[in-house]
């Protein structure tokens, strides 16, 4: 299966007729046109795929998704609170170049060294943290402009300034 990419949260049912509200993270308006299949996790790494049928944008980060299936509000009830995710290659193409959620797969540099890849954005209300792995334990990184030196979209690399002590917690 290739690598799927978490792009926001089931968080709403609409109506009677099990259509759903998607909070996305993609940074602009969609009605994901051209996306056959969504991946909601049942369980924490279990994915099952949604078809959906009608998807309406309704902001920069919500779209109403009724899926193939799901036709009470007690069905929609079930997937509420649930991550959908999309295939990598799709999410990038629905993203904005200036949503958080591009710099996945950026290499972090700090001090000259290559912390390695972004493996998930995750956004907090006042900073976005990167979440890496190095030496085999998860190691996470805050993005905020005091530790933001410069990103670089076309070598993909996020460039950081990191407090004193910071990969010591993670890494001894």
């Amino acid at each position: 299966m290739e690598t799927q990419i978490r792009i926001g949260t089931i968080v709403a049912t609409h109506g009677l007729d099990g259509t759903l509200l998607l909070k996305h993270e993609l940074g602009k308006r969609t009605s994901f046109q051209g996306v056959e299949a969504f991946f909601i996790e049942q369980v924490k790494g279990s994915f099952l795929p949604y078809f959906p049928v009608v998807m309406t944008a309704k902001t920069d980060s919500e779209t109403f998704i009724s899926f193939d299936g799901i036709t009470s509000r007690e069905k929609a009830q079930l997937l509420l609170k649930k991550g959908v995710w999309l295939p990598e290659e799709m999410a990038r193409s629905l993203a904005s170049k200036n949503a958080p959620i591009s710099m996945l797969g950026y290499h972090v540099i700090a001090s000259g060294d290559d912390l390695g890849p972004v493996l998930e954005v995750i956004e907090q209300p006042l900073q976005i943290l990167l979440r890496l792995e190095m030496q085999e334990k998860e190691v996470l990184i805050p993005l905020n402009e005091s530790t933001l030196v410069h990103l670089d979209h076309k070598q993909r690399k996020v460039e950081v300034e990191l407090p004193d002590g910071l990969l010591e917690v993670y890494l001894s």
